[in-house]
């Protein structure tokens, strides 16, 4: 088990959450692969992706197949959308690009979640390593993680 998803898996744990983490014999760190791996529609990944904002650092969650409208995140964020490099991905979420998920992140990375996740009941996020995920409800992933809901896909 990586670190990253031990961190995950903790994160979890502390919360008294049944979720344990799938660990996939195949590659999971791109929406397609995650979803053949899985055996699930591509939608159905939750992505997570991280940005350097002026002021601060934050993750957005979107439907696997939801791609980032610039117009709607600049006219929510104040800013145009930045995506972190590989690098800073790394150093600054604990999880590889690929990994990334909303949980077990530094508590001052802000936590939202894109409207287009709204549409499924079930979703599955990375879970700190590109070889894992979790199968989680969308509603408890917004209660758990203290996401805030946006439209910006």
């Amino acid at each position: 088990m990586k670190l990253s998803s031990l961190a995950v898996q903790n994160y979890l744990d502390d919360r008294n959450l049944p979720h344990k983490i799938m660990y996939l014999d195949e590659s999971s760190a791109t929406v397609d692969l995650a979803a053949k791996a899985i055996g699930i529609e591509p939608a159905m990944i939750a992505k997570t992706l991280a940005f350097r904002l002026k002021d601060r650092d934050i993750v957005v969650v979107t439907c696997g197949t939801a791609r980032i409208d610039n117009k709607k995140y600049k006219q929510t964020f104040g800013c145009k959308a930045k995506m972190m490099n590989f690098d800073e991905t790394l150093e600054l979420t604990g999880h590889p690009v690929g990994g990334v998920c909303p949980f077990g992140l530094p508590e001052d990375i802000e936590i939202y979640m894109d409207e287009s996740l709204k549409k499924f009941e079930v979703v599955y996020p990375a879970a700190g390593s590109t070889n894992s995920a979790i199968k989680m409800n969308v509603e408890e992933m917004y209660e758990i993680t203290g996401a805030e809901w946006v439209d910006v896909c």
